[in-house]
């Protein structure tokens, strides 16, 4: 339990750090680095895709969907 706390602790602050650096990873590398080695790799890949959703998930209820336009339309 201690180290799910740990783990979930090191992702919300690199998550924050994300956030207010507009998602530049390099300014975040020491907090990645520590969110990395406090969670199974299995958890960081589940993670990552989570907060690439949740970003689709808010952007999709602010602007709506937009389909893509079809390339070689004739």
């Amino acid at each position: 339990m201690e180290e799910r706390k740990a783990c979930w602790g090191a992702r919300d602050e690199f998550w924050q750090c994300l956030d207010s650096h507009g998602d530049d990873a390099a300014e975040c590398e020491k907090l990645r680095r520590a969110f990395e080695s406090r969670c199974p790799q299995q958890w960081v890949k589940h993670f990552d895709k989570r907060r690439d959703f949740l970003k689709y998930k808010k952007k999709l209820e602010t602007e709506g969907f937009h389909p893509p336009q079809a390339a070689g339309k004739s």
